[in-house]
């Protein structure tokens, strides 16, 4: 009985080692696989970067080859945007609306109406200028915004 119980134990003893050594191994593989899968990724990823640069410079090299050509394009769209006719003294709602548009301040729709957003871009547009922020377009604030009026700033 104590050699069936000795060679039992030695026999759960001896099993339990094969099993650890091949644990180990799997691990060891599935660590190689992960480390090859990185290397893989990093290539990827630095030719990746090499091809962004080559875009980059491209892109760069057109926009100098095109600069005069954007210039007529620019002087086109302010053409374009002149269909609102002059201020000469107070403006409309629908010009500031137009003007802080094109000042990089959401006005909302261009519908000539002074609603909430109208009044909180002419809020944004004055301090972001140093005004006094009311919310209504006073002469200093018109003189500063009026020059958005026929082109695009932002």
């Amino acid at each position: 009985m104590k050699r069936i119980f000795a060679v039992l134990v030695l026999a759960i003893f001896s099993l339990s080692m094969l099993g650890c050594a091949s644990t180990r191994k799997n691990n060891d593989l599935e660590i190689q696989s992960l480390r090859n899968q990185v290397t893989v990724l990093e290539a990827q990823l630095q030719s990746k970067n090499e091809e962004v640069s080559g875009l980059k410079d491209a892109l760069n090299k057109q926009e100098v080859a095109a600069a005069p050509t954007q210039e007529k394009i620019v002087t086109s769209k302010k053409l374009k945007k002149r269909v609102i006719g002059e201020v000469k003294s107070r403006p409309n709602t629908k010009q500031i609306q137009i003007a802080l548009s094109n000042a990089g301040y959401d006005p909302g729709s261009t519908d000539g109406k002074m609603g909430k957003q109208t009044k909180d871009a002419i809020k944004a547009f004055q301090k972001a200028n140093n005004l006094p922020v009311d919310g209504h377009v006073g002469t200093k604030a018109w003189d500063l915004l009026k020059d958005n009026l026929y082109k695009k700033v932002k």
